[in-house]
């Protein structure tokens, strides 16, 4: 079953309810992973992804399931903690982070993040410029 993960499940749910974004399955070689992703087709910095634990620098050879979300270069320095917040897996490094899926995770901490994250995606409108 995709998204086995109870907290994983939740993560789902949260973005679907509050963004009406479904899980966009992207890739062929990791069908399990999946970004959310605005209107216009830019990531809000939502990338679900199942990756093993050592590749994150945490003990145990299992799977992991992972949040990828933008953040302030400030927020993230804040949060890095090695176990629930990690550096942005396969992102840069200053502007995005890695939440990581399991029993230590802050629901409403993580969804306070996710907002965070739409926003700072958020899409851009365009500006008409009136010459007089």
């Amino acid at each position: 079953m995709l998204f086995e993960n109870p907290i994983t499940r939740q993560v789902v749910d949260y973005i679907r309810e509050q963004y009406g974004a479904e899980p966009e399955f992207l890739w062929a070689k990791s069908p399990n992973n999946a970004a959310f992703r605005h209107t216009n087709h830019k990531w809000f910095g939502a990338l679900l992804l199942s990756v093993p634990k050592r590749v994150l620098g945490l003990p145990g050879e299992e799977s992991e399931d992972i949040l990828d979300l933008k953040g302030d270069p400030l927020l993230i320095g804040a949060l890095l903690d090695g176990r629930r917040y990690l550096p942005g897996y396969h992102m840069n490094k200053e502007h995005w982070f890695t939440a990581v899926l399991n029993d230590q995770t802050d629901l409403e901490e993580l969804e306070s993040l996710i907002d965070r994250s739409y926003a700072l995606t958020g899409e851009k409108r365009s500006r008409k410029i009136s010459r007089s």
